[in-house]
């Protein structure tokens, strides 16, 4: 970490946010088809459907995972993009009064902010996302220890934003974690590898693996040779989370699982910011990458008992205190 007037930031996340509307639906059905791989939810055409409960919130991975950072103790800040509407300055507001740094949002007056309708039906959840065609440009970053860079809109294609993030890596010294969204992996990751070899950390799901490796979602994979796979792209460190099963992980050295925590899932939403915010916390607080899946883990199992992905998101104190009364719960190798 080079010199610098001013204190690095622990973190500084780098992805779009959006306003969430969440809405827990009873009156419905799940149609799969022989196999159980393809499902969907089902309701009444031209019906009206009562709901159990109808939310809003400030989502986002990037904001999530600033929001998470910030409550577990790190100094955070966030690049992204707000509309001038009443949704910019809501998001905008939840950034201030978290303590999350606003000096490198970019408000776009004469645009509207993203948003998204999240359906939540027996715990899980179907999402209706509308993404702003946003000008990307990486502004002039502080130090920070941690860069997290996410999901954001496919006009990132005709932007140099990643080639940007390259050389802030470069220039900083900063520790990448990326975890590419839909339309990052919809344009093909392998397109992009210099932030494959730059990056300290990859963070996906089993499924976006899949697709970045061009593998059928329907075979079955040994997890051994796909995070090998994964690390021939280039991170020196591998995440891949797959649901209910748990957490696989490599640091290229040993390869490992970690199982989830028995709790009553609420909504899903949101999951995967928590485990991100608390791997990358437990890391920048030097506990090793074993605990910090295990922090991960934790912090997710908070959120899934909520609506929202921000409402269960757990202090420093909440953590170390959930870690004090489960001491055997680790990761082993595979």
């Amino acid at each position: 970490m080079p010199d610098s007037n001013s204190k690095p930031f622990d973190v500084i996340t780098i992805g779009d946010s959006t306003i969430d509307t969440f809405i827990k639906v009873h009156d419905a059905s799940v149609q799969c088809d022989i196999h159980h791989e393809e499902c969907k939810i089902c309701v009444t055409y031209g019906d009206k459907i009562p709901v159990d409960a109808i939310g809003h919130g400030v989502a986002g991975n990037a904001a999530n995972v600033a929001v998470g950072c910030k409550k577990l103790g790190l100094s955070t800040g966030i690049y992204t993009n707000l509309g001038g509407d009443s949704a910019g300055k809501a998001i905008m507001e939840v950034f201030v009064n978290a303590g999350v740094s606003t000096e490198y949002v970019v408000m776009n007056e004469k645009m509207d902010s993203n948003l998204s309708v999240i359906l939540t039906f027996q715990g899980e959840r179907t999402a209706f996302v509308y993404h702003q065609d946003w000008s990307y440009r990486l502004p002039n970053l502080a130090d920070t220890y941690w860069l997290y860079f996410t999901s954001v809109a496919e006009s990132f294609t005709s932007s140099n934003i990643v080639e940007e993030i390259c050389q802030y890596v470069d220039r900083r010294g900063a520790k990448l974690v990326y975890s590419p969204g839909t339309l990052q992996i919809k344009a093909d990751v392998k397109r992009y590898p210099r932030i494959l070899e730059k990056c300290e950390v990859l963070i996906i799901n089993l499924e976006e693996a899949k697709k970045i490796l061009d593998i059928d979602q329907k075979d079955q994979v040994d997890i051994k040779k796909l995070l090998s796979q994964l690390h021939l792209l280039g991170p020196k460190k591998i995440v891949v989370t797959d649901g209910a099963d748990g957490s696989y992980a490599s640091d290229g050295l040993v390869d490992l699982k970690l199982g989830v925590l028995p709790i009553k899932v609420v909504e899903k939403t949101g999951a995967g910011d928590a485990f991100s915010a608390g791997l990358i916390s437990a890391l920048r607080l030097g506990k090793t990458f074993e605990e910090a899946l295990v922090w991960g883990t934790i912090n997710s199992a908070s959120v899934i008992k909520h609506l929202g992905p921000q409402s269960g998101l757990l202090t420093l104190s909440e953590v170390e205190k959930g870690r004090s009364v489960m001491s055997d719960f680790a990761a082993v190798k595979l």
